[in-house]
């Protein structure tokens, strides 16, 4: 990690209140369902920010969610969560993800697919990790924000974007050039916010999974297997999947589950 980008990290102002309140909640073993939900009525705007992410059509719900209670119902009080501190902390940074070559929106885009993959790929059989995985999905490459800003601040756009174009492979590209890349900054970022440590190292270990204690191992891999089956730009391709698939096999995943919700996200 380059001194300048652990001085962004550094700098970062404190998460607000209602982030603290709903990380107090999912934490506590003695919290309801009703917990959550008063937590989340109290702020109008990231109730409407949750609704919306809700009534994506990469979920694939028929009928408009249009209350809090009744997202939480659906999606469980981890995938919830993931809604809301996705929408808190992306708040916290000014995006310019120009040296990737992607704007706002598609960096957006990207979040929510990945998020929605994951989702429609565990919410049956692997229900328990989404608690994990949902912010993890929705946060992951939030690292590209401060290492954009570094290329930016040392004018190196043009080596970054050289270094994509020859490596094609964006985490190699951003170690060449700024010595670090997006799991261990976003890992960093969610450190310094006092994240649960399993939270942190499914980030941090997502590809490399293999280096993982045992108890983060599993949801590393799924989320390494997403971000590959999503790539930078959001968009799903047949290349993507295969390499996507490869991964589910080399790690003994649900294959008939993948491909399920690899449709949804297509």
């Amino acid at each position: 990690m380059t001194d300048e980008i652990l001085k962004k990290i550094k700098q970062l102002p404190p998460l607000p209140e209602s982030a603290m309140q709903i990380e107090a909640i999912y934490q506590d073993p003695d919290s309801s369902f009703n917990d959550m939900v008063k937590v989340l009525e109290k702020d109008p705007l990231l109730t409407a920010d949750i609704l919306k992410a809700a009534n994506s059509p990469l979920y694939g719900f028929s009928r408009e969610i249009n209350a809090i209670s009744q997202a939480v119902g659906l999606f469980g009080m981890g995938t919830i969560r993931g809604f809301a501190l996705a929408s808190i902390v992306k708040k916290s940074f000014a995006l310019d993800l120009s040296p990737y070559g992607i704007t706002n929106d598609m960096f957006s885009a990207l979040s929510k697919k990945q998020h929605a993959l994951v989702t429609s790929w565990c919410i049956r059989k692997e229900n328990k990790l989404l608690g994990v995985l949902s912010p993890a999905a929705f946060l992951v490459e939030i690292g590209k924000v401060l290492i954009a800003q570094q290329i930016i601040a040392t004018g190196k756009q043009n080596a970054f974007r050289d270094a994509l174009k020859d490596l094609q492979d964006v985490e190699e590209a951003e170690k060449l050039v700024v010595n670090v890349d997006t799991p261990e900054v976003s890992a960093s970022v969610f450190e310094h916010w006092k994240f649960e440590e399993g939270l942190v190292n499914v980030i941090r270990h997502c590809e490399n999974p293999n280096n993982a204690n045992d108890d983060v191992k599993k949801p590393a891999q799924i989320l390494h297997v997403v971000r590959v089956a999503v790539p930078i730009n959001g968009v799903v391709t047949d290349q993507s999947i295969a390499q996507a698939k490869e991964l589910v096999t080399q790690y003994g995943l649900d294959m008939e589950s993948f491909d399920k919700a690899i449709e949804n996200v297509k």
